[in-house]
């Protein structure tokens, strides 16, 4: 899977360098995977969720989210937010 874009992550870690060890983690999974559809992503993050169009992930034993677009036929992975568990039960995300 190629996540776009790493850079997103970097400036997370640098705001929150508490995330920085899961969110390591999960790239390190996600760019090696190669997933067909939802349920194989559910396989290895049992806790994803799908909010049409988007998977959300579970990061650091449940303090922050991971809000992303997967295209599974191009193998692609858009993050489109990270924020911790506050800020995601908010719902802002939901509105961009």
């Amino acid at each position: 899977m190629h996540v776009i874009s790493y850079k997103a992550i970097r400036e997370y870690k640098g705001a929150r360098p508490e995330a920085a060890a899961a969110l390591d983690n999960w790239y390190r999974v996600v760019s090696r995977a190669k997933w067909d559809n939802f349920t194989d992503v559910r396989q290895v993050f049992g806790s994803a969720d799908w909010a049409k169009p988007f998977v959300i992930f579970n990061i650091g034993g449940n303090k922050f989210r991971l809000i992303a677009e997967v295209n599974f036929h191009s193998q692609t992975l858009f993050i489109r937010h990270i924020l911790n568990h506050e800020e995601y039960v908010e719902g802002k995300w939901k509105k961009s």
